[in-house]
């Protein structure tokens, strides 16, 4: 027998044993797929859940919560009074939205959503002054955990007029901008050019006579 006569066996046999692979495929395919929908259907419980816990005051304590249809109450000093509520409203185990009232006063000074549906907040509202009305808003704009942008309304006309932001990640400051007349451009933008932490490089409409904008240990004054 010749080699060519062994690849035409070769070829019938690697026929007959796919076909044969296949038809066993195609039932184990078929009844795994029905036993397995069948257990999902007697017991709820083989559904992976997600569980969240909560330090809304920063103490290295987890808060006491009550959750009822993806509703989440927080409970920070164990009173019996919510200073937190989460919402969760897609039902995949993870808070869609964060009110907090961090004062037990009744009023919500901080807000905290998924803009990005990514799974984690990114965007916080706050009412620094208790005023009732939002006049800072952070952003954790890639979703590193760490906020990279701070947006703040100092004079409360309704628009930022000082905004910070990292611009790459290392947590420390790469510029300030400050829209000091509130006509929605800024006046003076303060930038770190360098990436050594230092703010260096001021671009001003226009400088005020003896002021200066920067201290030895790049603190903005």
């Amino acid at each position: 027998m010749s080699e060519y006569e062994d690849a035409t066996v070769e070829e019938d046999v690697a026929a007959e044993d796919y076909t044969a692979e296949e038809e066993t495929y195609t039932d184990e395919a078929t009844t795994d797929y029905t036993a397995e929908e069948d257990l999902y259907a007697e017991d709820d419980t083989s559904v992976s859940t997600v569980t969240e816990t909560f330090d809304v005051d920063g103490d290295g304590i987890a808060d006491e919560t009550i959750t009822t249809d993806g509703v989440t109450l927080i409970d920070t000093d164990g009173d019996g009074d919510a200073e937190g509520m989460a919402v969760d409203y897609d039902g995949d185990g993870i808070s869609d939205e964060l009110s907090v009232d961090a004062d037990g006063d009744g009023t919500i000074e901080s807000f905290a959503s998924d803009t990005n549906e990514d799974g984690m907040l990114d965007t916080f509202e706050s009412d620094t002054d208790g005023d009732g009305v939002t006049d800072q808003v952070s952003v954790d704009s890639n979703s590193d955990g760490y906020i990279d942008s701070v947006a703040t309304d100092s004079n409360n006309d309704g628009y930022a007029d000082t905004v910070i932001t990292d611009y790459n990640a290392d947590g420390l400051v790469d510029e300030v901008s400050i829209d000091s007349d509130a006509d929605g451009v800024a006046d003076t933008v303060l930038s770190d050019s360098n990436e050594d932490g230092f703010l260096d490089t001021a671009y001003t409409e226009a400088v005020p006579e003896g002021d200066s904008f920067q201290s030895q240990t790049g603190q903005v004054i």
